[in-house]
């Protein structure tokens, strides 16, 4: 089994999700007392979140390719980045470290291509929704149409990531308005739902819409484990 690394922090509320769900897995997978072997280096994200406010995403990549290569020289054999926003820095993540970076979007084209959908809209923060860096390698790499909401949408959806589900508060009240944004997207086409932010699937589950979801977290985790497992 390879050794996992996370750069998690961003926020610890969707990192933890990812460490359960690949010790889940992977104990399902091989049984027994079996779990994964992985590396976290979990940063503050309160400093983050200041270089993103600030618009200094330079320094944020140094930041973070700096933790890149602490996790690699710790052993891990394989990267997950533990956050979809901070993929706009992948590049520069990617050109610190000499081992597989496993890139979120790519995880999640698969598992579209994988349910047979062409068009979905994608949820995440602003910088998420708004950029180029996360919808167009969807297009690009996986050949998929990618809808976002509205502006007034964008700005709830963003506003609820940080002033909640980061602190790790669900409220029914912001779920409507999520689930409402879902079907506006839905009306406009989309087959199914990115939750292009790690802690989206928080706060919507299956359980909530009948469109189909696509949970980055859980599916960048069992992305890595199966190159952990893999020979």
């Amino acid at each position: 089994m390879k050794t996992i690394g996370l750069l998690g922090g961003m926020s610890w509320e969707s990192s933890a999700l990812y460490y359960r769900i690949l010790n889940e897995e992977v104990k399902d997978l091989l049984g027994g007392l079996h779990s994964a072997r992985c590396v976290m280096l979990s940063v503050d994200f309160a400093e983050i979140e200041r270089l993103q406010m600030a618009g200094e995403w330079e320094r944020a990549g140094e930041r973070l390719a700096e933790e890149a290569r602490r996790i690699e020289a710790a052993g891990a054999e394989m990267l997950l980045l533990c956050t979809n926003t901070m993929h706009k820095l992948a590049p520069q993540i990617e050109a610190a470290i000499s081992i597989p970076f496993l890139h979120i979007a790519d995880a999640t084209g698969a598992a579209i291509r994988k349910a047979g959908l062409q068009t979905v809209g994608l949820l995440g923060t602003r910088f998420t929704m708004e950029e180029e860096f996360y919808a167009a390698r969807l297009r690009e790499h996986w050949d998929l149409e990618v809808l976002v909401p509205d502006p007034a949408g964008r700005e709830i959806v963003h506003k609820i990531i940080y002033k909640e589900l980061v602190l790790g508060i669900v409220r029914e009240e912001s779920r409507r308005e999520y689930l409402r944004i879902i079907d506006g997207l839905r009306r406009r086409g989309a087959e199914g739902i990115i939750e292009g932010c790690t802690e989206i699937g928080m706060l919507i589950g299956p359980e909530h819409t009948d469109v189909p979801l696509f949970d980055t977290t859980r599916i960048h985790a069992l992305a890595a484990v199966e190159a952990a497992l893999s020979e």
